[in-house]
């Protein structure tokens, strides 16, 4: 699989030195639309619809329309009346081949899940665009040719893919990174952000109550939403990162991931002003 060492969608203005995350390192970065804009200035992201675990997709979808994303679509060939009647009236929902979507510029797969065929569909996207794959979509990455490629697996998934990766979290993450030009997201309770070119930021921030099985599906939904704006990759991942965590600890106890969506737009209007 071959792609831009630096991960792609051009440089990346985070010091090389920085490794703790936070807005100092890319709130100068993250996307505003112009006066003059269209949506699809902000992007179309395509998220993979899971065929079982649908809320996982209906998540993420959300968190990436959430984000500002310009459009947002599930695809699914399975499931379509099921999403139709359970997403906001914002995504759309299509079942037709990948290949007459209108302009799409990312794609997430894995929320909730990624089906043989869907990973075959994935495979054969052209031209390369961005990718997220999240969750048992990992399994794909050498097979997927992207313009950027962000993983996003917690700790159990990164060992089953990358079994060889040795010392701590940090150092198997950005051992992965550099030998395989993917943007590693390796998720805990100190979350690392690796890039191909040696960057490595760590998350400190983070509350115990994000430990909630469809946060992560929001996770993903964000960095796609970022991604799909244009934001460098490494910094779309970070800031995403960091503003999940941010929305984790304001609401504390009592989180569940759909808590999650509506933390959002108060973060980044604090970010944006």
């Amino acid at each position: 699989m071959a792609r831009d060492a630096s991960g792609g969608g051009g440089s990346c203005g985070i010091d090389m030195a920085a490794t703790i995350n936070g807005p100092e390192l890319w709130a100068q970065a993250l996307p505003q639309p112009r006066p003059e804009g269209h949506k699809y200035d902000r992007g179309h992201a395509v998220i993979l619809g899971a065929e079982t675990y649908t809320g996982a997709t209906r998540l993420a979808a959300e968190a990436c329309s959430r984000i500002g994303a310009g459009l947002v679509t599930v695809h699914t060939q399975t499931q379509a009346q099921v999403y139709r009647t359970t997403l906001p009236p914002d995504i759309m929902v299509r079942s037709e081949p990948i290949a007459v979507l209108n302009r799409p510029s990312t794609f997430l797969a894995g929320s909730g899940g990624c089906n043989d065929a869907q990973a075959a569909m994935l495979c054969k996207i052209e031209p390369p665009l961005d990718i997220v794959l999240d969750a048992d979509a990992i399994r794909i990455w050498q097979n997927v040719s992207a313009k950027s490629c962000i993983i996003t697996p917690h700790a159990g998934e990164f060992a089953r893919y990358f079994e060889d990766a040795q010392g701590d979290a940090a150092e198997r993450a950005s051992q992965i990174a550099k030998s395989t030009g993917l943007i590693v997201v390796l998720k805990g309770h100190h979350t690392v952000i690796a890039g191909p070119d040696g960057q490595t930021v760590t998350n400190t921030s983070a509350s115990p109550y994000l430990a909630k099985a469809g946060t992560g599906d929001v996770l993903a939904g964000l960095i796609t939403g970022l991604l799909t704006q244009g934001m460098s990759p490494f910094e779309a991942a970070c800031a995403a990162v960091w503003i999940h965590s941010q929305a984790g600890l304001r609401i504390g106890p009592g989180l569940i991931p759909q808590d999650i969506l509506g933390e959002i737009r108060p973060l980044l209007t604090e970010l944006l002003t």
